[in-house]
């Protein structure tokens, strides 16, 4: 199981690259936390859901490393806390009036494989967990 926990925990420290991308790395922080057009509380749900994510990534980093010994119902909870993260912002979209970008950005996003870069993420990160989950029931 120990290959399954290491693909969980690269998912895991993903889980902090929303911190980075909405309120540190400069090209993509102007389109979120630092947008002057975004209003204060669309702000305060991008504050949310930056430390939603690393607040699972870190749950699922504790469980993966701090939990002795790891069992499968413990390693299924560390899938859990660190797919959140991804299945969430899959999901987001169903809401009305919701898109992956705000139109001034639309010609600075690249679309690798016609995807939106955090949809193309998601999907990595959630087929990186499914796999995981294979090799640790099939290891068990």
């Amino acid at each position: 199981m120990e290959i399954a926990r290491w693909i969980v925990a690269f998912v895991a420290v993903y889980c902090f690259g929303g911190i980075l991308a909405d309120a540190v790395i400069p090209s993509t922080s102007k389109m979120h936390l630092w947008n002057p057009k975004w209003p204060p509380h669309a702000k305060f749900h991008n504050g949310q859901t930056m430390l939603l994510g690393a607040f699972a990534g870190t749950l699922s980093l504790v469980i993966l490393f701090g939990v002795h010994p790891l069992t499968l119902p413990w390693f299924f909870a560390a899938v859990a806390a660190s797919g959140i993260n991804w299945l969430s912002m899959l999901f987001a979209r169903m809401f009305p009036d919701t898109e992956w970008y705000d139109p001034e950005f639309a010609a600075e996003i690249s679309h690798p494989f016609g995807l939106n870069p955090q949809q193309l993420l998601s999907y990595i990160h959630c087929l990186l967990l499914t796999i995981a989950v294979f090799i640790a029931i099939w290891m068990h």
